[in-house]
Formats: C-alpha cells, sequence, structure tokens
C-alpha cells in the first residue's frame, strides 16, 4: 500500500523509461521494420464487456501457469481532491485495506490463505488501484473480496479505524520526508503547476488536511468515486471472457453506480522559467529540472521519451558522455518522462561531484538540451532507442500482473485512454518516429518555462505545509439512470468463498552439461517469449574481501560492463543496446554472478558480446578512475539513508572484527578502501574468481540445451583458468554478545527513527533453516505478522515493521527492521523487545493458526511464484549456491507441508532477547534520552561508519 511511483507502462509495459536508454555509434535494425510482422492486435490480445452497473471489463488468456491478475482501477487520484481534502485518495486506498462489512478483518487475511503473490494496492494523481495474483482456483474468493469493499464498505469504517489508517499514512509520509532529497517532489509540483491545478499537491496530501477528515468527509469521498460505473477490472491470465463475465456478473453486478462526477478540467501548463534552491541533509548537491509537457494520450509523450533516452537515459546518452565520462562533473545523470492522464513531466536530474559547481553542471545540460534539439538525433540514436523500446517490451509482457504486468498495463490505457491496447499506439509512434518528429515535439515542451530545483549539503530546510482552506461542502450528484444493477445468487453473510482445492506446483525440468572449459550448465526451458537469460555463477563475492581491500568484489565485479575486448565503456554500452540485450555484473555475501538478457533474434552476438565482458574486461585505469568517484559518492549516498547507514553499522557489529561478514552488507567498502584500489587489484580478484572451472551457468528462456551449448562452446569453450583455484574464505562461528547493546547514529532533524534489530543464527544450509523461516515468518515475515500490526495496525507509530533472516553460508543474520515517529521512538523500541522477548521465550508462542497461515501462503502461492523466468533464476541461484538438488522446489514444499507446531516453537527459541544488537539511527537530541532510559541494555553512540563518538550532553 504506497503511492506510485514508476514510469508509463502502457507504452512499455514494464517500467523502462528511466533506466534504458540510447546513444549513438552502433547503428540498431529498423524497429519498424522488426515489429511489422506482428499484428497489432496480437500484443497482448484481449475482449472485453461492460456490466449494467457500468464496470469495464478486460479479459487477457495467458495459460501458462495457473494463476489469475486480478487488477482494478479505480479512476480517481489525488487530482481529484478539492482544496482542504488533499490525501483523501491516498488515505481511502488505506482504509479499503481494513476490511469491509462482511469480513471484518485485515483484507490479506484470505489472500495468504489462498497463496496470492503480487498483492497490493497504489494511489498516484489520476488513480488508485488494487491487484494480485491468485491461483485460478481462489478467483471466487479474490472477486468477493474486491466486490465486498467496493459494494459494501461504509458500515466497516469507524472512528477507530480511521484513526488507525490516518496514522499510518502519516508515517509513510514522514518515511519518504525522511529521505535524502525527500522533499523535492513535493516542491517541484508546487512551482510546476500553479494553486489551483489538480497536480499542484501531493499525493500523499498535507498532515493539517489529514487530521482533519472527518468520518463524514471520508464516507462522502467513497460515495463519490468507488462505484462500479468509475472503475476498470483487468483479469489476466488463466481465464477465459465467458467465464469471467458469469464470475463477474455473479459478484460485482448488484452493485448500485456512484454519482455521475465531473470530470477535472486541465492540462499541461505554460508557465516563466523558474528556479529555487534548497539545503538538506545530504552528501552532494542534485539539479532537478523539470517541464510540463504532453498529458497521457498525446503522442507527443512517445516522442519525448525516445527523447528523453537519447539525452540521458543510458549509460552512453548525450549527458553521460559529456558530464559522466568526458568532463567527469556529475556522478549520475538522467532524463526521463513521468506521464499522467492531463499533463506529464519531463525530468533531468543530476548528482554533482563533490567541489563542481552546479552551475557550470546546469549550463551543459542546457547547451545539451538545445544542442539535441537544434539537430535532432542521429539515424543510429534514434534506431537503438526504438531496439531498447523494443526489447523491454517483450520482456514486459511475460508477466501477467503486479507492476507493469499485463494487467496494469491493459488498465491503464482504459483508464488515461479509453483505449486498452493504446499501447500498440504508442509502439506505432516509436516505431514510425523520425529525427524530425523528435525535434518538433522537444521544441515545442523543452523550451521556456522549466522549473529548476538544486538541493545543497546543509540543514534540513522544512517544507512547509501550505494553508489549508475549510473545504465546500460534499455535494454528490445523483447516478446516471442509464446504469442498471443485475440480481445476484451471492449470498454474503456465509463469509468469504475460500477454495477447497489449489492447483499443483509445476517447475521446470532442469537440463544439465558440461562445457569444454569445465563449466557446469543447468538449463529451465522457458517459452512465453522469445528472451533467453544466462547468469554464470561464481564462488566469492564479499566473503572473498577478506585480506584485500573492502569493495573490491563488488568493484570488480561491476567493472565487467565498463568496457571489454576492443569495446571501451561506451561503445560497449552502445554495442548492448543495438542488440537490445542487458548485462552486468554484481557480488553478494558468498559470490557473484555475471548475466545476461538476449532477445532470441540475437542471441549469438548476445552471448559473445557477454563473453567478451567476462574474459576479456578492460579494466581501462580511466574509467576505474570514473567510476570509483562515482562510487565514493555512493557510499556517501548510502550513509545520508537512515536505513542504508544502520545496515552499514549493524553487520561488523554482528560478527566481530576480523570475521569476513564484518563488512556493510551492500558490499560497497569504505571511502578509503575504495580510494586505494587499484587495477592490479581488479586483475587479480577477476583472475582468482571470475573463471569457468569452479563455476555454473544458468539458463532459462526459450532455447534447449541443442541450441546453447554450442553457442557457449563456440564464445567460452576455450575460456582456461590461469591460476589455482582459492579456497573459500573460512566462516568461524560467531558467538553472541553476552548481553544487548544500543547502538545509536546521529540524524539532525530526523523525523522518524528507523531502528534494526540483529543477532546471528545459524546458517541457510543448517537442517533447520526452514523451520527458523517460519518462525519468523510468524513474528515479522508477513503483513499481518506480530511486529506490523502491533507498530502499523495497533499503534500506528510505523508504515510497516518487519523481521527477515537473508541467506548466507555461513551464520545467517536475523534483523528487524521498523522506521518510526520520532517522538515513539523509546516507545517502540520497548515494544518490538517485549514482542521479540515474550515469542522466543514462550510466553506467546506461536499458534496453529498462525503457522497454518503461513503453510499456506507457502504452499499455495507455489504455482504462481515461477510464473517468469527470472523467478527461476533466482530458485536456480539458491540451488547452485547452497548445493541443493535439483529437484529442491518439491522437498521444500513437502517439508512445508511436514512442518509441526512444536517445530516452529522449537526454532523461534534459537532467538535470545537478551543478546540482540540494537541500531538507532534518529536525530540524537530526540532519542537518546529516553532510549537511555528503557536500560535495555548499554546505549553507545557511533557515527555511520560505526566509529564511537561523544556522547551527546545531558
Amino acid at each position: 500500500m504506497t503511492v506510485a511511483r514508476r514510469p508509463r507502462t502502457a507504452a512499455l509495459v514494464l517500467a523502462i523509461t528511466a533506466s534504458l536508454g540510447v546513444a549513438a555509434l552502433a547503428p540498431a535494425p529498423a524497429f519498424a521494420a522488426r515489429t511489422a510482422a506482428v499484428p497489432s492486435e496480437q500484443l497482448v490480445p484481449y475482449e472485453e464487456f461492460t456490466l449494467p452497473n457500468g464496470l469495464r471489463v478486460i479479459v487477457h488468456t495467458d495459460r501458462k501457469a495457473p494463476v489469475v491478475a486480478v487488477n482494478l482501477w479505480y479512476h480517481v487520484g489525488s487530482k481529484d481532491e478539492p482544496a482542504g481534502r488533499s490525501g483523501f485518495a491516498h488515505l481511502f486506498e488505506h482504509l479499503m485495506f481494513n476490511g469491509s462489512e462482511n469480513h471484518r478483518d485485515e483484507y490479506f487475511g484470505p489472500f495468504e490463505l489462498a497463496g496470492a503473490t503480487d498483492q497490493n494496492g497504489t494511489t498516484w494523481l489520476d488513480r488508485t488501484n488494487y491487484f494480485q495474483n491468485v491461483p485460478t482456483t481462489a478467483l471466487d474468493m479474490a472477486l468477493w473480496m474486491e466486490s465486498d469493499r467496493m459494494g459494501h464498505l461504509l458500515g466497516a469504517i469507524d472512528q477507530k479505524v480511521l484513526d488507525e489508517q490516518r496514522g499510518v499514512v502519516q508515517n509513510e509520509k514522514r518515511q519518504g520526508e525522511n529521505q535524502p532529497y525527500g522533499q523535492a517532489d513535493d516542491e517541484i509540483y508546487r512551482a510546476l503547476y500553479p494553486k489551483g491545478h489538480p497536480y499542484h499537491h501531493s499525493t500523499i496530501g498535507s498532515m493539517n488536511d489529514l487530521d482533519a477528515a472527518s468520518l463524514e468527509d471520508v464516507k462522502n469521498w467513497f460515495r463519490a468515486w468507488y462505484g462500479p460505473n468509475n472503475t476498470v477490472l483487468v483479469l489476466a491470465g488463466d481465464i477465459d471472457v465467458a467465464t469471467a463475465k458469469e464470475k463477474v456478473t455473479r459478484y460485482f453486478g448488484d452493485i448500485p453506480a456512484g454519482p455521475a462526477m465531473a470530470r477535472v478540467q486541465a492540462g499541461p501548463v505554460k508557465r516563466e522559467t523558474s528556479r529555487a534552491t534548497m539545503t538538506d541533509k545530504v552528501p552532494q548537491a542534485r539539479i532537478h529540472r523539470a517541464w510540463s509537457v504532453a498529458g497521457y494520450a498525446d503522442a507527443d509523450l512517445d516522442r519525448l521519451q525516445l527523447l528523453g533516452q537519447v539525452l540521458g537515459g543510458s549509460k552512453s546518452s548525450r549527458l553521460d558522455r559529456r558530464l559522466v565520462h568526458e568532463e567527469k562533473l556529475v556522478d549520475k545523470v538522467s532524463a526521463y518522462v513521468q506521464p499522467f492522464e492531463l499533463a506529464s513531466t519531463f525530468y533531468i536530474e543530476a548528482d554533482v561531484k563533490q567541489g563542481v559547481d552546479p552551475a557550470r553542471v546546469e549550463a551543459i545540460i542546457d547547451e545539451e538540451l538545445r544542442k539535441l534539439l537544434a539537430e535532432g538525433p542521429t539515424a543510429a540514436e534514434l534506431a537503438q532507442a526504438q531496439t531498447m523500446i523494443k526489447a523491454g517490451f517483450v520482456r514486459g509482457v511475460e508477466r501477467i500482473g503486479g507492476f507493469g504486468g499485463k494487467a496494469d498495463a491493459l488498465a491503464e490505457c482504459a483508464v488515461y485512454a479509453k483505449d486498452p491496447g493504446c499501447f500498440r499506439t504508442s509502439l506505432d509512434v516509436i516505431a514510425k518516429a523520425s529525427a524530425a518528429d523528435l525535434q518538433k515535439s522537444g521544441a515545442r515542451w523543452l523550451g521556456e518555462g522549466s522549473h529548476t530545483l538544486v538541493v545543497l549539503p546543509g540543514e534540513r530546510t522544512v517544507l512547509a505545509e501550505e494553508a489549508s482552506p475549510t473545504p465546500a461542502p460534499f455535494v454528490l450528484p445523483k447516478p446516471d439512470a442509464k446504469f442498471k444493477t443485475v440480481k445476484t445468487t451471492v449470498d454474503r453473510s456465509k463469509g468469504v468463498p475460500m477454495p477447497e482445492s489449489f492447483p499443483d506446483l509445476k517447475f521446470p525440468a532442469l537440463e544439465r552439461a558440461t562445457l569444454s572449459n569445465g563449466t557446469q550448465v543447468i538449463l529451465a526451458r522457458r517459452d512465453a517469449v522469445p528472451v533467453v537469460q544466462f547468469s554464470y555463477e561464481f564462488k566469492g563475492g564479499f566473503a572473498a574481501d577478506q585480506g584485500r581491500k573492502l569493495g573490491t568484489s563488488s568493484f570488480t565485479m561491476g567493472m565487467l560492463d565498463e568496457g571489454a575486448g576492443e569495446l571501451d565503456a561506451l561503445a560497449f554500452a552502445n554495442r548492448a543496446e543495438s542488440l537490445g540485450a542487458s548485462l552486468g555484473a554484481g557480488a553478494s555475501l558468498d559470490g557473484g554472478n555475471a548475466y545476461l538478457s538476449a532477445l532470441k533474434e540475437n542471441l549469438d552476438e548476445s552471448v559473445g558480446l557477454y563473453a567478451d565482458m567476462l574474459r576479456r574486461p578492460r579494466f581501462d585505469t580511466k574509467e576505474i578512475d570514473r567510476v570509483r568517484a562515482t562510487w565514493i559518492a555512493g557510499i556517501g549516498q548510502e550513509k545520508a539513508r537512515p536505513n542504508g547507514a544502520a545496515l552499514r553499522v549493524l553487520p561488523p557489529l554482528l560478527y566481530g572484527k576480523g570475521h569476513p561478514y564484518a563488512i556493510p552488507f551492500s558490499g560497497s567498502g569504505t571511502e578509503a578502501s575504495i580510494a586505494s584500489l587499484t587495477r592490479d587489484d581488479l586483475v587479480a580478484f577477476h583472475r582468482q574468481w571470475v573463471r569457468p572451472d569452479n563455476a555454473t551457468v544458468l539458463v532459462v528462456g526459450d532455447t534447449t540445451l541443442d541450441e546453447v551449448v554450442p553457442l557457449l562452446e563456440k564464445h567460452l569453450g576455450d575460456w582456461k583458468a590461469s591460476v589455482p583455484v582459492a579456497a573459500a574464505a573460512a566462516l568461524p562461528a560467531v558467538q553472541r554478545p553476552a548481553r544487548s547493546t544500543v547502538y545509536l547514529v546521529d540524524q539532525p532533524g530526523a523525523v522518524q527513527a528507523t531502528i534494526l534489530a540483529g543477532q546471528v543464527v545459524p546458517s541457510t544450509r543448517d537442517p533447520g533453516a526452514i523451520k527458523f523461516d517460519f518462525a519468523n515468518s510468524v513474528l515479522g515475515g508477513e503483513f499481518t505478522s506480530r511486529l506490523n500490526m502491533n507498530l502499523r495496525e495497533d499503534k500506528h507509530w510505523a508504515y510497516g515493521a518487519y523481521s527477515s533472516s537473508p541467506g548466507a553460508q555461513g551464520q545467517r543474520p536475523w534483523i528487524v527492521f521498523a522506521p518510526v515517529q520520532i517522538d515513539k521512538t523509546a516507545e517502540s523500541l520497548k515494544e518490538l523487545d517485549r514482542e521479540i522477548r515474550e515469542y522466543a521465550g514462550g510466553k506467546t508462542p506461536p499458534t496453529a493458526a498462525e503457522v497454518n497461515k503461513i503453510q499456506a501462503t507457502e504452499i499455495r502461492s507455489l504455482p504462481g511464484a515461477y510464473e517468469t523466468g527470472r523467478a527461476v533464476m533466482g530458485t536456480l541461484g539458491g540451488i547452485v549456491r547452497y548445493d541443493r538438488p535439483d529437484d529442491y522446489v518439491f522437498k521444500r514444499k513437502a517439508e512445508i507441508e511436514a512442518l509441526t507446531l512444536e517445530q516452529v516453537t522449537q526454532a523461534a527459541s534459537t532467538l535470545d532477547p537478551d543478546k540482540l544488537v540494537w541500531v538507532v539511527v534518529g536525530d540524537l537530541k530526540q532519542v537518546e534520552a529516553p532510549v537511555r532510559a528503557l536500560n535495555l541494555g548499554e546505549v553507545r553512540v557511533v557515527d555511520a561508519d560505526g566509529k564511537p563518538v561523544a556522547a551527546a550532553k545531558k
């Protein structure tokens, strides 16, 4: 449940506009020619019908997995809020998760029992949506639940529920504002759109308006906007239109239409160019420049997306080339469009290197933009951009639901453009766009009238809330007489219709081979989309930094795609994008991997580029220096984020000096260690750990062993290691501390405190690992787990409170995470300590109902858990990393089914509340005294590197 922030999905299906881009040099095959063979109606085919009460239903059939995506879009967002009622749409999104008249309980409960995946709800300027993927047999349950909150909600909302969710929303607002640069969006939209424009105020609203919301105000807001005639329902997956019509009519047909509300009339804003500055607790200046541009259904928006990719959408875009590679003035730069129904926003953002004058960067941004608009993109730039958008579309249509899946794309198009298939039109515009078209669209929208905000390091500027006028009374018009209801046979007094059976788990059979170079090959065939994914799995990881400079593993792997073979960094990026391929590498705690996602049509060339990256990374000194500077800036950004600082401090405290895991879990190292890295360090690490004879390459996608093994042999078969295999890092057993200790990290001006609690627990390899995972889920692993129900739903001191235990070859870290409002820091610590103490000590052990619920969630979600190739790849990675059998997913399912309450209770006793390590990041002057008064243990004040600092004066 969140305020959504993502680029346009209708044209691209998944969020790629801000992350994929274009550049010159390598020409790409024409996008139009390569998509012309696919009739537009075959791009996510759908059927639709409308109920007599106005509910529009869109159905897409995809039988690859026994799951159905259920996605409702209500055509109401923050733009529809009158003055004095800001935040109502988002507040109501939360209220609709709090139960309905015929299900007086948490909305997530039945879905957890049914094994739902990808479930959430979001609100933005123009819409509110709710979505979940459910097993096919649970579709009736999902439709009952969605229809009950649409047609039977108001009787379940009382003052207590309103106060609870108002508190949760206000903590969500604090959590966003507590991040570095967290108030920038609010300032930009206030400036870009004048008062009175529906986009002037933020989606999350003002504290004053939320506080002033009365119960009757809230109920009238629901009556106004949440009727079936203002809603689009998409069902995608294991469903057909006949089944959909019968079920949707049964559950939704008797809900009366809502009033005929007038739509807000507004559009893009032509305004004077303006600028502002703001100071914040940030490590470096950030430049934001924004324009109000074309609305969602305008073809200019698609052309502006192409223009944004050419300008600043990729590693080798024009702004990256100039500001990152050539003049080295920024650590990061991007250009992209954020699309909305009435008017969209074109953004340019740049993180300025410390010591560089932001004005110099601004001047170059302006110069490059003017040059692009005057001359247009080159043919190579345009073709490459079109290829990347095609690749993004092909990858995106594998998913039926969730953020950016097919159901989302159909719903977004239906709501914003009144055409469920509007992404086809967008793709056609993109395919046919010429350089002159981009020039014309850019000249129309990206001239005068921008707003620039520069956020500078300094004291946090509190962006004052604007005055809230007394809102006018709601006057609700009557519904349109054309809408009718139909009778239903649903007896809601019987409660939620839970399914009696569930689909069986299916996992692709694993096929194996061995390359001439010694690498093991594991293939899982998936032919839903013409894409093949590879992941070369290596030993090493962060743990291999022991005896080296911290961050060596992560930095070395991150440099693999910064030039390889004959291609320097820019040429390598161009080659990848011209193929529509995505390549890169990274490290984790116990290993590293290098990945490739390749279009089937360009498989040979893409594997060839992948082989160069693996075998012949250039490690050019100039690129090392460039990436090093950006990396060090990234460490500064990490420390500025409360959760980033806490996760840097906690692991060394858990594992103790000298242990391979006693490092920041980001793997980023320290400023000093990264500054001292040399090319020889990288070459040595690559030689030792990126090697074929001690590795496995995972392949998932539209291929066979007969096809892919010869390709791998062609490009990698003669790859040989040049040094002997090194022993893995020794992982000595860690003793828990003698007593609990609390470490405080000062974050002056923070409006929240970020609380972490940690303790080492047995390895992922431990025979009891699954039992402990269950014990953790009861306490803090699910939305309806104890910690979240306490701090969020009961106390509403936090937006969320969870616990987890990430995988590790050695002892795992068990971590509790809870960002809480600053004035409830001590109270929250006390509650967390009590919950852990009573649970682990047996006073409030796990109940049969809790264990049964999590068993149901784990087992029944499995058919939908492996819908995508990426999900399959993740499980294969675990099979390789932890030496699991090929049928591990079935063995794990059997173990879960056999779990007993006694086993989970025993696993819960693994935790020792008297030996916890607590880390609290917050405003010391507000939290130190009350935290010390709790007597949880010795209290120490440390900096963001975990080094002791003098205690604050009492």
